[in-house]
């Protein structure tokens, strides 16, 4: 029977522990836990999650990461309309939080799971954008200084006391370009605003390394247009994206952004990856949908909430392409 050593030339490595660097086709025995085990190049890909305990959509606020994440808000249906719920997820299920104060949907996010923002939104029928601003501790939600204009549907990103609130909607028509500066206390406005005003677009970043992409605008319509914050002003990116779309979510930063799900104009699962200059298309949601949410990075990045035909609480993580450890298991 041939072995190892007459295949590959070389004998398979005994470690006390995985190695910290391992290379693409590498194979070691690991004698602490006794498994043999190799590497191999894996594609990014989706992976269904724990379900939300309250489905909904129209854009669940959203901030933290693949495995600190939390939801609020959003659109439940009559007789109430919007929501207050706060949700936390720890990697595999959701569990409750602390109300929002204001109940609404189409609202915006920033930060982490225990210190996020949530600000504007749409409290009800019929719709009204609103200024809101709450700070949350992991626990409750306190307010905070109102947005210097009131809308929905807007993009945002940032941290709690570092957050960028840009475009959206003044109900019931108007169409927004504006940009806010959020610094722990007030909003702050600045004179210079998107280039191309939208609602329901994508975000991520920080603040003074923010980005916009996609949206829609009543005329032309979708959106694949990309804009960059430097803190002062929107460039326009040269790199659009594949699939103009609005209603979409996105997560990373400036250089490093995911764009996942939104209505283009039907529902899509379509999800890209940006390097700072271009977007290139990569393997799409499990479950197309749009009005979607989510948290995270390029590379582990977390979507839930949404609308397919109806409200959805689904879940799905994002692992983005990389070297992966596997077991050699015999069966």
């Amino acid at each position: 029977m041939a072995e190892y050593k007459g295949i590959k030339g070389f004998k398979v490595q005994y470690l006390s522990a995985d190695p910290s660097d391992p290379i693409v086709g590498q194979i070691w025995y690991n004698d602490t836990s006794k498994d043999l085990k190799f590497t191999e190049f894996t594609a990014a890909a989706w992976a269904t999650g724990g379900n939300m305990g309250t489905a909904r959509h129209k854009n669940i606020g959203s901030a933290g990461t693949q495995t600190a994440a939390l939801g609020f808000g959003g659109y439940i249906g009559a007789p109430t309309y919007s929501t207050n719920a706060t949700e936390e997820y720890d990697g595999s299920s959701w569990s409750g939080g602390g109300n929002l104060g204001t109940a609404r949907y189409y609202l915006a996010g920033s930060g982490t799971q225990t210190a996020a923002l949530g600000f504007g939104g749409n409290p009800g029928i019929p719709p009204s954008g609103v200024g809101a601003t709450e700070e949350y501790d992991g626990s409750a939600w306190t307010g905070g200084g109102n947005l210097g204009t009131s809308r929905q549907s807007l993009g945002g990103c940032g941290t709690q006391t570092a957050a960028l609130a840009f475009g959206g909607r003044n109900p019931p028509v108007t169409v927004l370009g504006s940009t806010e500066e959020y610094n722990g206390a007030t909003w702050v406005s600045n004179p210079t605003g998107l280039n191309t005003v939208r609602q329901a677009p994508g975000g991520a970043g920080t603040q003074t390394a923010g980005l916009a992409f996609g949206g829609d605008d009543p005329s032309p319509g979708l959106l694949s247009a990309t804009e960059q914050y430097d803190g002062t002003s929107w460039t326009t990116s040269p790199g659009s994206l594949n699939t103009a779309r609005g209603f979409l979510a996105g997560c990373g930063t400036q250089t490093a952004a995911l764009a996942f799900g939104g209505a283009a104009p039907s529902n899509t699962g379509a999800t890209e990856e940006y390097d700072g200059l271009t977007w290139s298309t990569s393997n799409p949601l499990n479950t197309a949908r749009n009005e979607i949410s989510g948290a995270g990075t390029q590379t582990a990045a977390l979507a839930f909430g949404g609308i397919t035909t109806v409200s959805t609480g689904a879940t799905e993580e994002w692992t983005g392409a990389g070297l992966t450890t596997k077991t050699v298991t015999v069966s």
